[in-house]
């Protein structure tokens, strides 16, 4: 209990009803808040979420985190790991008064800190000078609600129609499910596309969790050419919205434009499901072909900023980009020993 201020509470998600009920009504609610991604984070590494509150009995507003415990990056409250964003759920002041209560909590708890990934600030962080900035991101997003010849107009001529039409001459071949067959083949061109990028694949296992935890709101889109897999995204889906998750492919088909169809097939299929945004996530500034290629495509883009407390003395690099050293050695390691490093490192990065 704080001093003129409400209670601050806490709540299972995975256990307490109340939950997916106020996530069902609240009209910022993503993906990342749900049951299905946070037992896909459990059941692959171990965090245990919680939800902050300070709502008694029906819930009007909540901030959710998990707890990661790790002997490499330290102990932290993360909202959320491995989520591009995680709004905080919030209508009013009450969820000022749990990031005060945060500020405290966190180090009893024996955290180092505790990081919130909002989608959008608002006046969230007024009057809380021990947050500050970890991490910037670009985020994209594209509207669905117009017909498809307007998303279509909006492509970018040469680099995305153009190759749209040029992968339609070469009749690359489109896959859409969640089988077994389609996971192996997306996790062979995650092998490709991570070693070309110098880092490990994450753990199959995660993707394992997120099939069967998401079941039919998760998609694997694949293109192949002549039989062979070429390029493929997985996306998740909750209420009117579509997120781009992960996308792979095989540099040896670049040419043929697979990834621009993929996005345009995708997209058609998202029209006929009815939804109503495709979030395309965020991307690093220090790549900035995805950004331009994003762009291409006609997205939004929005500043994404996450937030710490304590204030982080300078902006965060991740582990993989600190050790450089891991990332040198990557491209050489075997497919045993590069699959053994992802397996162990993913679960301290969150």
């Amino acid at each position: 209990m704080l001093s003129n201020e409400q209670t601050v509470r806490t709540l299972d998600p995975l256990a307490d009803q109340r939950w997916p009920e106020f996530l069902s009504r609240h009209p910022q609610a993503s993906v990342f808040h749900t049951s299905e991604w946070l037992q896909s984070l459990q059941s692959t590494y171990g965090y245990k979420p919680v939800v902050f509150t300070t709502s008694e009995r029906e819930l009007s507003n909540g901030m959710v985190f998990c707890r990661i415990q790790s002997w490499l990056t330290g102990n932290r409250l993360v909202s959320l790991p491995f989520s591009d964003h995680c709004q905080p759920l919030w209508v009013n002041d009450d969820l000022k008064a749990i990031l005060r209560f945060l500020h405290g909590h966190s180090v009893a708890d024996g955290c180092r800190y505790a990081e919130i990934r909002p989608l959008s600030v608002g006046g969230l962080f007024e009057d809380q000078p021990d947050f500050g900035v970890s991490e910037e991101f670009r985020f994209h997003s594209i509207d669905l609600r117009t017909d498809l010849q307007t998303i279509y107009r909006k492509f970018h001529d040469s680099c995305v129609r153009r190759k749209i039409k040029r992968a339609e001459r070469e009749k690359l071949s489109l896959e859409s499910g969640n089988s077994q067959e389609l996971l192996r083949k997306f996790g062979h061109l995650l092998l490709l596309t991570r070693r070309r990028h110098r880092l490990p694949p994450q753990p199959m296992t995660w993707f394992n969790n997120l099939v069967r935890h998401f079941g039919d709101k998760l998609t694997i889109h694949l293109l192949s050419k002549d039989g062979v897999p070429a390029a493929s995204i997985l996306t998740l889906s909750y209420k009117n919205s579509l997120v781009y998750k992960y996308g792979c492919s095989d540099a040896r088909f670049h040419h043929l434009g697979g990834m621009p169809l993929l996005f345009w097939k995708t997209i058609q299929l998202a029209k006929e499901m009815g939804i109503e945004w495709f979030d395309l996530g965020r991307s690093s500034t220090d790549d900035p072909g995805l950004v331009v290629f994003k762009e291409h495509l006609g997205a939004a883009a929005a500043e994404l900023k996450y937030y710490r407390d304590p204030s982080p003395r300078s902006t965060k690099e991740s582990l993989l980009h600190k050790m450089q050293w891991v990332r040198q050695a990557v491209a050489c390691l075997p497919k045993p020993m590069l699959v053994g490093v992802g397996n162990l490192l993913y679960r301290h990065l969150g």
